[in-house]
Order: C-alpha cells, then sequence, then structure tokens
C-alpha cells in the first residue's frame, strides 16, 4: 500500500500528484472531524463524553484564570473604604468627617463595621461618601450590607439586631463590599472623643508585608496541586473511544490510507473533541459564575463579575487545549501499528517499559533536592525550578502507574469468577483503567505533600498567647474608668445568662521614678487571687508582686515607702507589712507587676490613666452566653473593646491561605468526581458488547456487576499506593526546603481515604449506566 489513499483517488490520471504536506494535513484533520460530528449515534455519544470531560477541565482552567483579577478586584474595594490617616492634625471642616473602626463577631463570623461622625451635619456635609452609599448615616443609623441586612432580619439575628441596632436607612452596594456574602455596617455617631482620628478622604494604601519563602512556597504548591489533577483529566478524556477509534482507523487502512493519515485524521477527531470542550467548558464557566455570587464557600464569596480570566491565560487554555488533545492523540498512537486487517495491539501485546517512565521523576528529583539546602529567597528562577520539579514528580507518578498496573496484574489469576473476570479484562488491557485513576493519584499524591507541607508551616506560624481559655473566655477593657465604673461593668456582665464568673479590676500607672513608672492593680479579693498566690486578704490589704520585667524597669516600692503620684499632689505610704507575693499570670496571659491593692487600700483616682479591665468565663454550651457579653460591652461606648480569648494565634495572611486551600481543594474535589464519573461512563460503553455477550451466555448481572468493582479495585489501591509513597517522598523534600522537620510519615492516610472515599461514590454512581449496558440488546450493531 505504497501508494496510500492516493491511489483510490485517482481520477483517471495515470500518475496523480500526491498533495503537499498542508494539503494533507488540511484535508485529513477535516475528516477526523467529520468522524466525530458525523459518526452516528455512537460517535455523538463518544464525543459528547469527551466534550463533557475536557470541558469540566477546562472550566476549573479558565476560573484558576480567573483568581489574579478577582483578588485585585476584591483588594481595591477593600482598600477603597479605608479612610486615609493624614500625617498631621486635620482641622474640621465642610468636607471632613472622623472615624472609628468597631467591628464586632457574632456566631464565629466576623462582621467589619465602622462609626463615622461628619463635622457639618450629615444633610450639609460635602464630605466624600464612603463607597457604595449614597448618604451619611446619621446618629444611631445604619448603612448594611445585603447580607448583614438578611442577618439582622432573620430569628438568628436577634441578638445582634439588639446590639447594632435596628434602625437600617440604605443599603450599601457592590462597590463598598468585598463579596456579596460580605457582613459590614456603617453607623453614623455624634459623640466621638475629638482625639478620634480626622480626613477628608478614603482609599488608604493597605498594601502589606511580602511574603516570605515558606508561604509563598506554599502558595505555589496550592496551585500545582489542585491544578495538575485538572491537567491529567483532560488528557484522559481526549483518548475517550481509543478502541473503536483504533478500529476505524483499521477500515481507512483497507481503502488505501497510509500510516500518517491515519494519525491525522486521529488528530482532527481529537481535536474536533477538544474544540467543543473548549465550548463546554464556556458553558459550564459563565453558568457556574453566574451561581457564585449566591454561594459562600468556607465563609468566602465574591462577584460574579469579578470571575473573568484575564486575556492572556484565557488565549493561552485556547491554543493549549487542541493542542494538549492532539499531542496525547498521537503520543498514545507511538506504539499502536494499525494494519488494514486490524490493530496489533489487540494481539498479545509486549509489556510496557519502565526505563524511560522514571525519567520524570528522576529529573524532578534532582531539580528539588538541591533546593533542600539552598532555598532561601523566594526568586523568579527558584520558583520556576520548584515547579517544574513538583510538576515533573507528579507527571512520573502518572506515567509509572500504567506499568505498576500491569505488572501486578498479569501476576493475579486464581480466584472467584468475577475476580478471574476482572483480571482477565486488566490483562488484556489496562491502559484504560490505569488512566481512570490517574486523575485521583496525582490528586491524592500532591495532597499528601501539600498536607505535610501545611503541617509543618502551620506549626512554624502557630504562636503560644500564653492565654487560659478554661480560666476565662473573654477580656473586656474601657480605657477610661471612672470611679464605680469598672465594678458596674462587671456586674452588668456577670447578670448574663450563661456566665458563670467574672474579675474585674482598674489597672493604672503613677509615681515616676528613674526605673520607669510602677504599675497599680485595684481589685477585690477574689480577683487577687486570681492574680497571684495569697495566703490571706481583706480589704484594706496591699501585696507587693514578685514579679520584674525583663531587661530592667520599674518593678515595685519598698514596704514603707512614701509615693508621690504622677500629676497629681497626692501621696501615699506603702503599707511596712505589705507582704511580697508570688505573681501566678492571669488568664489573659499577662503576669502582674507592682502593687496590688484592694479597694478600701488605695483610691483608683489617683492613678494616671486608669482603664478597667473585666475577664469573664462563660458556660461553653451556651452558645448565646457569649454574644450576650458582646452586648453589654457593646452599650458602653467606642472605648470599650472585648475579644475571646486562644491559646494559640495565627497570622491573619495564613489563615487567609488555609482558607484558600480548603475553598480550591473543594471545588477540585467535586471536578474530580463528576470527571470521573464521565470516564467510567465511557469505558462502560467501550465494553457494553463484551457485557451483553456474557448476559446472553448467562452469565450473573451480580457476577458481573463485582467483576467491574474488581477492574476498578485493583487500580484504585496501587495508585493510592503510589501516591502515599511519590506524596510522602515529595512532602520530606518541600519540608527541607523550608527547614522544617517531618512531623509525621503518616499524613498519607487522609488523603488515600478521601481518594477512595470519591472513587467509592463514583463507583456507586456508575452501577446504574452499568445494568441498563448488560441487555442482550448491546448486541445490535450499526
Amino acid at each position: 500500500m505504497s501508494a496510500g489513499l492516493t491511489d483510490v483517488r485517482a481520477t483517471g490520471q495515470d500518475r496523480p500528484e500526491r498533495p503537499d504536506g498542508g494539503t494533507s494535513w488540511r484535508r485529513d484533520l477535516g475528516m477526523g472531524a467529520r468522524f466525530a460530528l458525523a459518526s452516528g449515534g455512537s460517535g455523538w455519544i463518544r464525543t459528547a463524553l469527551t466534550a463533557v470531560g475536557v470541558g469540566l477541565g477546562v472550566a476549573v482552567l479558565l476560573l484558576a484564570a480567573s483568581i489574579p483579577g478577582m483578588l485585585s478586584a476584591r483588594a481595591d474595594r477593600q482598600d477603597a473604604r479605608v479612610p486615609h490617616w493624614g500625617t498631621g492634625e486635620m482641622a474640621p471642616g465642610q468636607d471632613t468627617f472622623r472615624f472609628q473602626d468597631i467591628s464586632t463577631e457574632y456566631h464565629g463570623d466576623r462582621i467589619g463595621g465602622l462609626v463615622v461622625q461628619t463635622d457639618a451635619s450629615p444633610d450639609t456635609t460635602t464630605a466624600t461618601l464612603p463607597p457604595g452609599t449614597d448618604r451619611w448615616p446619621g446618629p444611631g443609623e445604619l448603612l448594611v450590607s445585603p447580607a448583614l441586612g438578611r442577618l439582622l432580619a432573620s430569628d438568628d439575628g436577634a441578638l445582634l439586631a439588639e446590639r447594632l441596632g435596628d434602625d437600617v436607612v440604605g443599603t450599601i452596594g457592590r462597590e463598598g463590599l468585598v463579596g456579596p456574602g460580605e457582613l459590614y455596617f456603617y453607623t453614623g455617631a455624634d459623640d466621638l472623643p475629638e482625639e478620634t482620628p480626622r480626613t477628608d478622604t478614603w482609599v488608604e494604601n493597605t498594601a502589606g508585608e511580602p511574603l516570605g519563602p515558606t508561604l509563598t512556597l506554599l502558595i505555589l504548591i496550592v496551585c500545582v496541586v489542585l491544578l495538575m489533577p485538572v491537567a491529567v483529566f483532560i488528557a484522559t478524556a481526549v483518548r475517550f473511544g481509543g478502541e473503536r477509534r483504533d478500529r476505524r482507523l483499521a477500515a481507512l487502512r483497507l481503502v488505501g490510507a497510509d500510516t500518517m493519515m491515519t494519525r491525522r485524521v486521529a488528530a482532527g477527531e481529537a481535536m474536533t473533541g477538544a474544540l467543543l470542550g473548549l465550548l463546554v467548558g464556556g458553558v459550564f464557566f459563565f453558568a457556574g459564575r453566574g451561581l457564585l455570587g449566591d454561594v459562600s464557600v468556607w465563609g468566602e464569596s465574591g462577584y460574579a463579575s469579578d470571575i473573568m480570566p484575564s486575556p492572556v491565560l484565557g488565549l493561552l487554555i485556547v491554543l493549549a487545549v487542541p493542542a494538549s488533545a492532539v499531542a496525547v492523540t498521537l503520543f498514545a498512537l507511538r506504539g499502536v501499528v494499525i494494519e488494514p486487517l486490524g490493530v496489533v495491539r489487540e494481539g498479545a501485546a509486549r509489556g510496557r517499559r519502565l526505563g524511560w517512565r522514571l525519567v520524570p521523576g528522576v529529573l524532578g528529583a534532582l531539580l528539588l533536592v538541591p533546593l533542600a539546602f539552598t532555598y532561601d529567597v523566594a526568586d523568579d528562577v527558584t520558583l520556576a525550578q520548584a515547579t517544574a520539579g513538583v510538576v515533573l514528580l507528579l507527571v512520573g507518578t502518572t506515567v509509572v502507574l500504567p506499568w505498576l498496573v500491569e505488572r501486578v496484574v498479569t501476576r493475579l489469576h486464581r480466584g472467584p469468577v468475577a475476580w478471574q473476570l476482572a483480571m482477565r479484562r486488566l490483562q488484556l488491557s489496562s491502559g484504560p483503567a490505569a488512566r481512570a485513576v490517574s486523575g485521583i493519584t496525582v490528586a491524592v499524591a500532591g495532597a499528601t505533600a501539600l498536607l505535610m507541607l501545611l503541617a509543618g508551616v502551620d506549626e512554624e506560624q502557630t504562636f503560644d498567647t500564653g492565654r487560659d481559655p478554661s480560666r476565662a473566655r473573654f477580656e473586656v477593657t474601657m480605657s477610661s474608668s471612672e470611679p464605680g465604673e469598672a465594678e458596674r461593668l462587671a456586674a452588668d456582665i456577670g447578670a448574663q445568662p450563661g456566665v458563670e464568673s467574672v474579675y474585674g479590676a482598674v489597672v493604672g500607672w503613677g509615681v515616676e521614678t528613674d526605673a520607669g513608672m510602677f504599675d497599680f492593680t485595684i481589685a477585690d479579693c477574689a480577683v487577687l487571687g486570681e492574680l497571684a498566690v495569697l495566703d490571706s486578704c481583706e480589704d484594706g490589704d496591699v501585696f507587693l508582686s514578685d514579679f520584674v520585667y525583663q531587661g530592667g524597669g520599674a518593678a515595685r516600692p519598698d514596704p514603707g515607702q512614701e509615693l508621690a503620684f504622677t500629676g497629681t499632689s497626692d501621696s501615699w505610704t506603702v503599707p511596712a507589712d505589705a507582704p511580697v507575693v508570688h505573681a501566678s499570670g492571669d488568664p489573659g496571659g499577662g503576669v502582674t507587676a507592682g502593687v496590688l491593692a484592694t479597694p478600701g487600700a488605695l483610691d483608683q483616682s489617683v492613678l494616671y490613666g486608669p482603664m478597667s479591665r473585666v475577664l469573664v468565663r462563660v458556660d461553653d454550651t451556651d452558645r448565646e452566653a457569649g454574644e450576650r457579653v458582646r452586648n453589654v460591652v457593646w452599650g458602653y461606648g467606642f472605648d470599650t473593646s472585648v475579644w475571646e480569648m486562644e491559646s494559640e494565634q495565627q497570622p491573619e495572611r495564613f489563615q487567609s491561605i488555609k482558607q484558600g486551600l480548603l475553598v480550591g481543594a473543594t471545588g477540585v474535589m467535586g471536578v474530580i468526581g463528576l470527571s470521573m464519573v464521565v470516564t467510567t461512563i465511557e469505558q462502560l460503553r467501550e465494553r457494553r458488547r463484551l457485557l451483553s455477550v456474557l448476559v446472553a451466555f448467562g452469565t450473573r448481572r451480580g457476577t458481573l456487576g463485582v467483576s467491574v468493582l474488581w477492574q476498578s479495585a485493583v487500580p484504585v489501591v496501587l495508585g493510592l499506593l503510589l501516591a502515599s509513597l511519590v506524596g510522602t517522598g515529595l512532602g520530606a523534600i518541600l519540608l527541607a526546603m523550608v527547614d522544617l522537620p517531618v512531623g509525621s510519615w503518616f499524613f498519607f492516610w487522609p488523603m488515600a481515604g478521601a481518594g477512595a472515599g470519591v472513587i467509592a461514590l463514583v463507583t456507586l454512581a456508575s452501577l446504574p449506566p452499568l445494568w441498563r449496558m448488560m441487555r442482550p440488546d448491546g448486541l445490535r450493531t450499526e
């Protein structure tokens, strides 16, 4: 058949001319497109499955390409509502206003808020309005985000409405909110202290510190791990219907096509499915982005209009997906000899070779291992090297898996009928089964490494606050304190349901010395007993703390010493019998220094800058106890604050990265599941005739069902074992790069379990189409 197709298409000419290379490519790619679009019902189903599989991956890629623009838009809106802090004292005017942050929490959700007070009346001021609003709020009035408005109007938001008030006079528009689910408000006031900041402009530059090498590496690995499975699924989807395609190509050889023509036809068919996948992916993307405005994932939401890929990344996806489809198809045909009477691989196939399959993994390790000793600056070259190393290691996992499955199944023979049917099928063609689980294998390998890195970074980024939530859940402070006000605040809080105990004290300074100023704490005996170890205590007693500030500073006066208080003409003599007691530390993580006095021994009016401090312990089973405490504190004005104690804290930036990881992982796992359902259905279609033959010869449907489950289970187990090994090794290298120890070598267990769970759900979802395909009418042919 050296003449190829040109012999068949000769039309009376003795020596027909062979078309040039460009013409041949266009003609054969067009023929492949016609096979994809006009080859009957079976061909349409195959093309539709390819388009859906590719489309799911394209939708995720478009979403990933939209993230930079979405984050930029969110940051711009967030910055635009921050009042500009002037560098000097600003005089009041018609266009100036004062502001103070009064953010709060409610049932674990942060509620951002700003109290504003115009220097002119709200109706006559010319000050620039807060972004997203059309008026200034008057005293006690609220401008709220739509999500906060819904919460205030609901039964669940009753305590919050009691705190903020219900005088809602307007809604904040899109320009003033980070996302549609954000809880934010503006409220007006007429009694802000004069020292409150004053400004006449908005838009404060709130750019933070640059990320360090550890967090930069973490973000890089997150992106690679989340996107690699998508690329694998796209590569798998373009190979749908491979066996039927090869039979069609053999028919072309029979009518005169040469080998190169069959490859070009196959490439055209794959490219057509990929182009349709681009269209389907675009539909999925635009349909999905319209729903994101109504969905909050792990507390994060965004406007649909912000989710738009950049032109450069979008064009790259449009060009890369069809090109990848053609490359994958040609690569898959490299070891297939398509002859006019059949395909060689339908006979005894040569075993897969391991040598070249180890090359990507070895190259990846060679790129990453040196960074374990030199990674200290996150420059472009280093990050490119790290990215290439991680990608090559994960790619190596996918190319080794088919070899591993083939080698193992050739040694599995004896067992029940269902087991033997499954093993025989895998022995004849293990490639599709390995490809079906390659995506989840990459996901588990990458997630294992990421989990190990995240655990190490999590420990590094976690700081011990020294606070003890078991002794006090909340700490309340009031920056100015009048005589008796601390007691009144403590009494009001203690009267709330769910509050178990309250410790109130007045703290301040006084008596200037060469070493500094003495600390004074005034509280009753019960509170002082929480701060220091006291043998006995009565009202009128005074104690001296044994705590000395690190690095020097004022410690405590001597017993019998006369003290002249700063800023007053008052003097006070320390009782000669005042004992030195051990400061045991308070629930807030501090250690009390200086003088500890009961109210009968010292009047708080002599202190400089007295401040009320209340520690509150609540019933942890009462969900509303903390909200009632916040409501009481809110009523004491803007100089009173409350925060919930935590024994450990993490930087907000690191928490944002973890939040983004959870959001991304949730979406990718969903796509993995959907893509595997499509892949499984395609594989069942390939075996439909075989299943029908077995049923027609009397094979029990239950036996066939179990055999199909075994065909999925064996590659899954092998894939998860390989993923656990590669992921653990990769995680150890990444931890070495950031100089962190390996906390545990068993982080693969939860990831492998999650992967197995996804596959189990996919298998259950594929059972209904399996039962429908096991019918004798599957023997019909066109």
